[in-house]
């Protein structure tokens, strides 16, 4: 079903049920904006088709799939996209000395590769229609997130690019705005099944690694629906001049999600108090302690 005249239309990538871009797309379709859901498999957004949201097969990291997606979104909406949501992403917990660099570029691919490829892509579309593009980052980016070394560097770079493009593309009318998001519930952040290498210098914290690949699901998570409801509320707002955007107008920088408030307090304070957070709250300085402790142990047996 095409949208109406004069409906807004909204892309959001990585619809998969259970996490933040099947949210959004519930969301954007309450408030009557005609959303165009995708995931790499199509079949999980039946439902969703259902309630009359146009759906499409999507893989961000296939530049194929991703000019199929354009050229059918294209045809659906006469040439135009309103609001465009980089969502589809990867987590990855693993130490930086145990990383896997074929698996780094795999994460990178959807985090960072895949939010580039797909702003380039639908820039005509959104030019087109003086659109918005929000890219869900992470407080990682701005966060010693311990043993997420990979995917910090991915937010990272997500928000880096996004403040470029921002420049790049206000001279076209179009607005980039970055979600960036807290502890949330979602299908992405329960993964478990990275394992430390047998050989990991990180061993003695095995038990610490294994509620790590957990944290965000338990640690002042916030419901998945609670966030598109702030998300949502917020592009849609109207445009104000940068300097009143933060209080009235659509966000350049948007904050929610558990530890959101925190977090950007403290950067405020410097970044010496997020380092020594993380490093109690993930349990290095008892590592420390130990690693201390066999030092000793082995010089007085010298």
């Amino acid at each position: 079903m095409p949208p109406r005249p004069e409906q807004k239309t909204v892309l959001i990538t990585g619809c998969t049920p259970g996490g933040i871009g099947h949210a959004l797309a519930l969301e954007f379709h309450a408030k009557g904006l005609h959303v165009i859901a995708t995931a790499r498999n199509i079949s999980v957004l039946a439902e969703m088709a259902e309630m009359g949201m146009t759906t499409l097969a999507l893989d961000v990291t296939k530049a194929a799939s991703i000019k199929e997606c354009h050229d059918e979104v294209a045809l659906l909406t006469g040439g135009r996209l309103d609001i465009l949501i980089n969502n589809a992403g990867r987590t990855h917990t693993i130490p930086a000395t145990d990383l896997d660099i074929d698996d780094v570029r795999e994460t990178f691919e959807t985090n960072v590769f895949g939010v580039m490829a797909m702003c380039a892509a639908f820039a005509d579309l959104l030019i087109q229609a003086g659109g918005l593009i929000i890219n869900i980052a992470s407080l990682a980016a701005i966060t010693p997130y311990v043993f997420g070394s990979a995917y910090c560097a991915s937010k990272g770079a997500v928000v880096s690019y996004s403040r470029t493009l921002r420049l790049e593309l206000k001279p076209y009318g179009v607005r980039v705005m970055v979600a960036m998001a807290g502890t949330i519930r979602s299908q992405i952040a329960s993964k478990t099944h990275r394992v430390l290498p047998p050989a990991s210098i990180y061993q003695r914290v095995a038990d610490m690694f294994q509620r790590r690949l957990t944290f965000s699901q338990n640690n002042a998570t916030v419901p998945t629906d609670a966030f598109a409801r702030k998300l949502v509320a917020s592009a849609l707002r109207p445009e104000w001049p940068v300097i009143l955007r933060s209080w009235f107008g659509r966000p350049d920088w948007f904050y929610a999600g558990g530890w959101a408030g925190k977090v950007w307090f403290a950067t405020s304070l410097g970044e010496w108090v997020l380092d020594t957070i993380m490093y109690r709250m993930f349990k290095l300085h008892n590592l420390e302690r130990a690693i201390k402790q066999e030092q000793a142990a082995q010089k007085k047996l010298k």
